[in-house]
């Protein structure tokens, strides 16, 4: 006997763990004591049940309430129905598979090659070969991509920090700085940006929204206090103002580009704000509202004599003398 005098229930882990994740999703939040009245097994049992539970990859997290610690879902979670592809949706993830070079390194990958295992395990053996052949002919042209490897194990604790909402400890080491520097965060998302990754989070010290280079996070530490992202929070309207991935003050900035590289420029957006003219002599003017004035500055310089800064006069003599600096460099004496 067990519990208030509820007999122990006589079936397998697997039939009883069915039971406790069946208790945890018609719930709001379960406790311990709870699980074991309902199940009619002891306490030991039911953690070594939720631990199970959890390492298969359900979204399980704890919560206080009145006094008594209680288990939920962080969504509720049920079996996935089968999912039917078209050809064309099929080439189409195939050809996305080619583009995961980024992610080489990460457990990202991984999960990915997974998710592909998966489809091409269903598919009659020709097509999945077919399929293999679109994935190994795609050509992905990652210039100065970034190796993660060494960051496996920090993005494996950012992974589940994201999944499930608990606060971080990162060691950072900021460009320029001889010394790490610690911050506690609230992971928000993961941005991918020019081939980098990057975490963006909710720096506590700073009282601020902080974007962190993958590479640069030498160590984090998982903390076990929770967190929730604010209501209606999107990470592109949080960095809307930006040009890139550094949130400073924004400003007005015009640019003319010449004639000859104008077809580059016109038919692209490089900010939400972006306004084009076409000029009589073929010359083109673009003009946004965005900060982060060293990713303009080092877009403007790529494209060297062809791109002539306007405004805003500040960010003009920042470059005027970035010019000036390289060409003392290629000066001959």
């Amino acid at each position: 006997m067990t519990g208030k005098g509820r007999p122990a229930k006589k079936y397998s882990q697997a039939g009883r763990v069915h039971d406790v994740i069946r208790l945890i999703e018609a719930r709001h939040g379960i406790s311990i004591s709870e699980l074991t009245e309902e199940t009619g097994v002891n306490k030991r049992t039911i953690h070594r049940d939720l631990a199970a539970i959890q390492e298969a990859g359900y979204p399980l997290i704890s919560d206080w309430q009145d006094g008594e610690k209680v288990y939920r879902f962080l969504t509720r979670f049920k079996d996935v129905p089968p999912i039917s592809f078209t050809l064309q949706e099929l080439m189409t993830l195939s050809l996305l598979r080619s583009q995961l070079d980024l992610l080489k390194g990460t457990p990202f990958l991984e999960d990915m090659q997974s998710v592909f295992r998966k489809v091409n395990s269903v598919l009659p053996p020709r097509l999945a070969a077919h399929m293999e052949r679109i994935a190994e002919v795609s050509l992905p042209l990652l210039q100065g991509k970034r190796d993660y490897s060494r960051c496996a194990e920090s993005l494996q604790t950012i992974r589940h920090a994201l999944l499930y909402q608990h606060s971080i400890v990162i060691t950072y080491h900021p460009p320029n700085r001889p010394e790490a520097v610690e911050y506690l965060v609230d992971p928000y998302t993961l941005l991918f940006q020019k081939g980098g990754i990057y975490l963006l989070g909710y720096a506590q010290q700073r009282q601020a929204l902080r974007t962190f280079a993958v590479e640069r996070i030498a160590k984090v530490e998982p903390r076990q206090e929770r967190f929730q992202i604010p209501e209606g929070f999107r990470p592109g309207e949080a960095l809307g103002g930006a040009f890139g991935i550094v949130a400073e003050p924004p400003m007005d900035v015009v640019i003319r580009f010449s004639a000859g590289i104008a077809h580059a420029i016109k038919d692209r957006i490089w900010h939400a704000s972006q306004q084009v003219k076409e000029e009589r002599d073929g010359s083109l003017t673009l003009t946004f509202h965005a900060g982060g004035k060293m990713e303009i500055l080092s877009w403007l310089l790529s494209y060297g004599a062809h791109a002539e800064l306007i405004s805003p006069p500040a960010l003009r003599e920042e470059l005027t003398r970035l010019v000036q600096d390289t060409s003392r460099l290629y000066h001959y004496r």
